[in-house]
């Protein structure tokens, strides 16, 4: 599925989630036991498929799009979905395009989908179900209360992963400070981070279909997801230069994203999208931070700053040996900061250790 068709499914379902007008007029239709097709969207390719019916262009609304649907024939609305252009119209795609649908209605939804470019809502009144059909791509709309338990189940497995992310993450805090990290330790993390991101976007697509009925869960997602991407984006910055083929963040954050389920589980795969080249026992091989993550750590700390320490002293351990007159030789590090850059990371080295070995 393209990115266009990925971001218009996503709009599409937030035009039908629960509490928009659109979504009661669907539920309207199901509950009166009546069939619908309704095409979101109208230009000159709609148009010339659509033939018969009545052109109308007034303001949409549940209710008259209810009675509208117990005519036969599909209703058309604006991309908005604020007016209804036409009703009781057929639609005529063309007959050659590809369908795995075997119903009549489900059919032509597919095909006009497919050949105009807009999202296609058909209404089943044997399976009484709600279907989107968005490019070549199909999505049934599943009701609320079951859209609630699923994203409930998700989000303590999200809770799970992150608990086991904070974990690897701390560990890996404290080999830094004590110069001791190997492959294996840094593809743990990116590990951890790649899991919880994918959990977090099959959370987040259930808050676009859930609408105005996901607020609470997005406030959940934040706040176990804060900060997420930065982190990934630092362990990138850390590590990958010590590859022998270093990819860009971007590269590697997109070759992580790319992973099957089972690769992700292979810790030597996630070392490879840093760049490290893993034979045999390389995922013991150790490497030393530049010293981002850490340094990201210490309040107050503006990213050029960080910038400049780290392109100053060229890695952790000679900023954790740097004193205040060190630190003062980087340019915009005045006394005041190197103290707050030498106790932060002090505090961070203390607290590193003691989490570990206490």
């Amino acid at each position: 599925m393209s990115d266009h068709d990925d971001d218009l499914l996503r709009a599409t379902l937030a035009a039908v989630a629960p509490g928009t007008e659109l979504r009661d007029g669907l539920e309207r239709i199901l509950r009166g036991n009546t069939g619908a097709l309704v095409v979101l969207g109208h230009d000159r390719v709609v148009e010339q498929i659509a033939t018969g019916g009545f052109p109308l262009d007034i303001e949409f609304s549940s209710t008259r799009l209810r009675e509208l649907a117990k005519m036969d024939g599909a209703i058309v609305l604006d991309r908005g979905s604020n007016r209804i252009l036409r009703a009781g119209t057929q639609l005529l795609p063309d007959p050659s395009i590809e369908t795995q649908e075997s119903g009549t209605r489900h059919r032509t939804a597919e095909r006009v989908a497919r050949q105009t470019g807009h999202p296609v809502v058909s209404v089943s009144q044997s399976m009484r179900i709600i279907a989107l059909y968005v490019g070549g791509r199909r999505h049934v709309v599943k009701p609320a209360s079951e859209l609630v338990s699923y994203a409930n189940q998700a989000l303590q497995t999200l809770e799970r992963y992150k608990a086991r992310l904070d974990e690897v993450t701390s560990t890996l805090s404290a080999l830094e400070i004590e110069d001791l990290v190997t492959v294996r330790d840094v593809a743990s993390v990116l590990q951890r981070l790649e899991m919880v991101r994918r959990i977090s976007e099959e959370i987040e697509s259930y808050v676009v279909e859930l609408g105005t009925e996901g607020r609470l869960l997005t406030l959940q997602l934040e706040e176990l997801t804060a900060g997420l991407q930065d982190d990934l984006m630092w362990v990138a910055r850390d590590y990958a230069p010590s590859a022998s083929n270093p990819p860009t963040v971007e590269e590697m954050m997109a070759s992580l994203a790319a992973l099957d389920p089972t690769a992700l589980l292979d810790l030597g795969a996630c070392a490879k999208t840093l760049g490290f080249s893993i034979v045999g026992e390389n995922l013991d091989a150790t490497v030393s931070p530049l010293g981002f993550r850490i340094l990201s750590k210490v309040p107050r700390l503006p990213g050029l700053i960080i910038e400049r320490l780290v392109n100053q002293f060229g890695g952790l351990q000679r900023l954790l040996a740097a004193g205040i007159d060190d630190l003062m030789t980087v340019e915009g590090v005045g006394e005041g900061r190197a103290r707050l850059v030498r106790e932060g990371l002090s505090r961070l080295a203390e607290t590193s250790i003691l989490e570990r070995y206490v």
